[in-house]
């Protein structure tokens, strides 16, 4: 393991965030928030110090393997989030440290679950930090290094790149890695930018509208009021989900769209079968609220309803408009579905992501075909393109994997004695980077009546779940911390 590298990336880690900091700081300053704005500005320059000193010296060895690559991003993360609560916990205005380092886990990592009860009390400058927190952490923190920092992590860029990208594989045809995490980000503030003036001009306030477009880029769903998106216009709701559904899709399509490969783009087989989940269940969602009267005779209502919270869950971003509780059981369960299956890979959406989605699907017909038929020749397509026994293998053990953690981290969240629904929805909401679960920790709930225990529980799996499982895990194996 190289040690220098990495404590050479956490350092660069520190140094954005600090400087992040200095962005609430601002915000202090304009609503006069002396008080509170101190806080980010101290810690702040703190950080800056600090990472100013761990990068002062740049590493002789440059190697990144993709241990290596793992455990920065996974350490890096970790740092982010402590030294991100540190605002909130030394102001009081989150007295508990690890209710803190919940909420900023959950800010980083775009899951949105809070332990807080009064969220418009809060001052405005940490309200903004923590919108600020769902766009840092969207499209990743390391990611945003290697669009800034040339040859950050070496001669193996692509290993950082791998650890923090969202779904099954990284292509490894990506010769300029720094101009590809570029135009990530700026095709991100500019859907962001596109977002945040489509609002202004439905009437929502500047400082509203900022911290929504952040949340929303983010697939966050940190809001500035208790009552999320319930109070604004159907104009501003219907904005705030289209986006959150383009957010969700992967990132190449845009690219594409931009490079003018629109046959490529549009071929896409993800983005067809992520398009018709979301359409599919709201529509059997739209139905079964309007037969069985949840919002009367009102059909607009339903389907209003529907395509927002499920836009909301496909793409992992946990707004809402309304108590899921009341919903009928049929529609519940369709979202607990939505909520595993998630967003696009290459998207700043969770869940198990659409990609593995099908290439697990496919395989279970590849088997049966196989025990049908043993001497045919199957393989396993996507985009028209024979995915590798390697890739096929990978997705089957995350999901092995994943199932294991659901089982084991439901387990050991039934211990504070909620209902079974409340201790499985809960995990499946943090694992999957989605907040809000069913029960207490629905879409009008929040996470403050669980244990210590079980809060950091909620903090592994939501470290887990926007890391994908193996960066995360990999650095609580003593192996991996050897020399290379």
């Amino acid at each position: 393991m190289n040690k220098r590298l990495i404590s050479y990336i956490l350092g660069w880690v520190l140094l954005v965030e600090g400087a992040s900091m200095q962005l609430s700081t601002a915000v202090g300053l304009i609503y006069r928030e002396w008080h509170f704005m101190k806080y980010f500005f101290y810690v702040g320059v703190a950080l800056i110090i600090l990472g100013v000193l761990l990068v002062f010296k740049k590493p002789k060895n440059n190697v990144m393997h993709l241990k290596d690559g793992f455990a920065a991003t996974a350490l890096s993360w970790i740092l982010l989030s402590v030294a991100g609560c540190l605002p909130l916990w030394w102001s009081r205005v989150i007295p508990h440290f690890v209710d803190a380092v919940f909420e900023t886990v959950s800010g980083f990592t775009t899951t949105g679950a809070t332990i807080l009860r009064e969220i418009e009390h809060l001052p405005r400058c940490m309200l903004f930090w923590r919108s600020f927190s769902h766009f840092l952490g969207g499209m990743g923190v390391v990611v945003f290094l290697l669009a800034i920092i040339p040859r950050l992590g070496g001669t193996q860029n692509i290993n950082l790149m791998k650890a923090e990208s969202t779904g099954p594989s990284v292509s490894k045809s990506m010769p300029k890695l720094r101009n590809y995490a570029a135009l990530l980000y700026g095709i991100y503030g500019g859907l962001t930018v596109v977002e945040c003036v489509l609002l202004l001009g439905g009437g929502m306030d500047i400082f509203d509208a900022v911290t929504t477009s952040f949340s929303t880029a983010g697939t966050g769903g940190f809001m500035v009021y208790n009552d999320s998106m319930a109070r604004f216009s159907p104009y501003l709701q219907t904005v705030v989900a289209v986006f959150m559904m383009l957010f969700g899709v992967n990132f190449y399509i845009y690219i594409a769209i931009l490079s003018r490969r629109f046959k490529q783009a549009m071929k896409n087989e993800e983005l067809w079968v992520y398009v018709g989940i979301v359409l599919s269940i709201t529509a059997l969602i739209a139905a079964d609220l309007y037969f069985n009267r949840t919002y009367g005779d009102d059909l607009y209502q339903s389907v209003h309803q529907s395509f927002f919270y499920v836009t909301s869950i496909e793409s992992s971003t946990g707004m809402a408009m309304t108590d899921v509780n009341h919903w009928p059981e049929f529609s519940k369960t369709l979202i607990l579905i939505a909520t595993c299956i998630g967003a696009c890979a290459g998207s700043t959406g969770g869940g198990l992501k659409v990609t593995r989605f099908i290439i697990l699907i496919k395989g279970i017909k590849k088997e049966f075909t196989l025990i049908l038929h043993p001497r045919t020749v199957q393989t396993v397509k996507l985009d028209n393109k024979k995915i590798t026994h390697e890739v096929s293998r990978s997705v089957s053990v995350f999901f092995a994997i994943y199932m294991s953690i659901v089982i084991i981290m439901t387990i050991l969240i039934s211990l504070n004695g909620f209902d079974f629904m409340t201790s499985f929805s809960s995990v499946l909401a943090t694992l999957n980077n989605t907040g809000p679960g069913m029960n207490i920790v629905g879409s009008t709930g929040n996470y403050a009546d669980f244990t210590v225990f079980s809060k950091l529980v909620f903090c592994f799996n939501m470290l887990a779940g926007r890391l994908e499982l193996y960066p995360f895990l990999l650095i609580f194996i003593p192996s991996a911390w050897r020399k290379n």
